[in-house]
């Protein structure tokens, strides 16, 4: 048989225990992800990335690389500069479109998903076709991976077009 329990003297602590905190959610789109947590990690890794990439092309520069200064190799150069340049630019440009999300909080969640979409696409496919169109090169001619750039840039067009109807949403000063 147990013995018989005894009341205990202690204080109990009135003070809740901290709550975890849920991840943000844009207002309107039943439990997204925050497009603003998004843009914002996607502009700064975008940045580090090729930025990084920027060095390493400085750093071929420097060491007179031939797979990268010589004639022949013309083409990857651009390429890759190129993807290098897109892709830093395309950091900023996501920097700016989280900002505008705080910008514009009465934006439209079906709009808003499609520009953030379109433009997460772009900042891949761009980059991403040039870097590809000069790692295979073919008779001073980029690589298969070139027709990406294309669609990134019809991404982009779709992306700043649906941002810029949005701004009608932007709150009165």
């Amino acid at each position: 048989m147990k013995p018989a329990s005894r009341p205990s003297t202690a204080k109990t602590s009135t003070v809740p225990a901290p709550l975890a905190t849920p991840a943000p959610t844009d207002p309107g789109t039943a439990g997204s992800p925050s497009l603003f947590g998004r843009h914002l990690r996607a502009g700064w890794w975008s940045l580090l990335i090729f930025l990084t990439a920027g060095l390493v092309l400085e750093a071929l520069h420097g060491f007179k690389a031939g797979a990268y200064l010589s004639v022949a190799n013309e083409t990857r150069r651009l390429m890759w500069t190129l993807a290098h340049a897109h892709g830093t630019l395309f950091g900023l440009v996501n920097l700016g479109f989280a900002a505008t999300l705080k910008g514009v909080p009465d934006w439209p969640a079906g709009p808003r998903r499609l520009a953030s979409g379109s433009l997460l696409a772009a900042t891949i496919l761009m980059p991403a076709g040039f870097f590809l169109g000069g790692l295979f090169i073919h008779a001073g001619d980029p690589g298969l991976g070139i027709v990406l750039v294309p669609l990134g840039g019809l991404a982009l067009f779709l992306a700043a077009l649906v941002t810029v109807r949005g701004l009608r949403h932007l709150p009165a000063e």
